[in-house]
């Protein structure tokens, strides 16, 4: 079975830096779909604040896959935290069309840490209690954001960032503190949002401060003959810590090429494109192009 996750924000919003194809139709949202599990592919990542994409899954039918899905950020006043979060499960559920997921994630964890933060832990305990999740976990941005809660909460799943210029993750220690304590590893951002596929030449110009960054990918890639999509993939793929790389697509044959290149051998080496510049590796910090 693939480690690969499709993750499906494309199917709901016009999304990523190198998306020029806009949000997936439900025809070609209901082929990936056909094609994923065919590539053996088994799980898929969406989220309430993706748009439609929670809508566009239930649409075309998600049997065989395991669903995990995001909570949005809980209100500043919010008298019921409990009720609230029962209610945006339930909304979830009857828009996707299922009666359980395998996931469920915070995607502001931070709010754990807010008054409101042990009830919110609570309501999501009650729901793998009642087997309406099999799993409850935080989408973090830095692994920095972990000090504050690994200590005081138990997640069964963690999301975070990780590609040969974001490795915080590993460098920092966090991914095998997390296998050790038997948390499951979600990885995303394989591709930098699209930036390491693109030719350098189309490499949007507000990335332009980061050039030579860019040049060393470019000429690694062809110095050694390799493959973008494969190069990308190998480094999370390669540490065994990781559970499941999530991974995006805007097109059918965008998803065929990925399947394929996780299924190639790792290259011998890979670049060193380490970077700790937040405007670089957070996307939440870039500018509208």
């Amino acid at each position: 079975m693939s480690r690969l996750a499709l993750g499906t924000v494309q199917f709901g919003l016009n999304y990523g830096v190198a998306n020029r194809s806009g949000q997936v139709s439900r025809s070609t949202a209901k082929a990936m779909l056909a094609l994923a599990l065919h590539g053996g592919v088994n799980m898929l990542d969406t989220a309430v604040a993706y748009g439609e994409s929670e809508a566009c899954l239930g649409e075309v039918g998600t049997d065989g896959f395991n669903v995990v899905s995001k909570l949005p950020a809980v209100p500043e006043v919010c008298p019921d935290v409990d009720a609230w979060v029962q209610a945006q499960i339930t909304m979830s559920l009857a828009r996707l069309g299922v009666k359980g997921l395998y996931g469920l994630l915070l995607h502001r964890p931070d709010q754990l840490l807010a008054a409101n933060g042990m009830a919110l832990y609570m309501a999501l305990l009650r729901l793998k209690e009642a087997g309406t999740v099999q799993k409850i976990g935080i989408s973090i941005y830095a692994p920095d954001q972990l000090a504050g809660l690994a200590s005081r909460f138990h997640f069964d799943i963690v999301q975070a960032p990780l590609n040969l210029v974001d490795r915080r993750l590993h460098a920092s220690g966090w991914l095998q503190k997390l296998k050790d304590a038997d948390v499951e590893v979600h990885t995303r951002s394989a591709f930098l949002q699209g930036l390491l596929l693109m030719p350098r030449a189309g490499i949007p110009e507000q990335f332009a401060r980061w050039t030579v960054l860019w040049r060393n990918w470019h000429e690694w890639l062809e110095a050694h003959g390799a493959d973008a999509v494969k190069a990308c993939l190998a480094y999370p793929l390669s540490l065994p810590e990781v559970d499941r790389v999530v991974v995006g697509a805007d097109s059918l044959s965008q998803l065929a090429q990925i399947i394929d290149a996780a299924r190639a051998p790792c290259p011998d080496s890979l670049p060193d494109l380490r970077c700790g510049d937040q405007e670089l590796i957070n996307p939440a910090l870039w500018p509208s192009p």
